[in-house]
């Protein structure tokens, strides 16, 4: 399992340290389990927020530290696009079962 990193109140708030926080893209596999599952989850967290998300953590995996360390990732803007929506997807392969999604609201 991927290591989760020590972040601060800054990291999260301003994305600092992003690109020590996510892996490098040369460690994100090329494939792993349910893979464009979790790259839609990344994608509506970037462009549409999760609130009412319901986040199902692997055993071991403090929650709110995930959380915080995939949240200053998204806050950033020194990785790449392609490289935060795969390390972001990554991540959250790595330390959740499962996130469950409050429908989408009808504009």
């Amino acid at each position: 399992m991927l290591k989760i990193p020590e972040v601060t109140m800054l990291d999260v708030a301003f994305g600092s340290n992003a690109l020590d926080l996510m892996p490098a893209m040369k460690d994100i596999p090329k494939d792993y389990p349910n893979q464009q599952k979790w790259i839609d989850i990344m994608n509506r967290w970037f462009f549409e927020g999760l609130k009412g998300a319901t986040f199902v953590p692997k055993p071991g995996v403090d929650q709110k530290k995930a959380l915080a360390t995939i949240a200053a990732v998204l806050r950033s803007f020194a990785p790449r696009h392609e490289h935060k929506e795969a390390a972001v997807a990554y991540m959250l392969s790595e330390w959740f079962e499962d996130v469950i999604l409050e429908p989408k609201k009808e504009a």
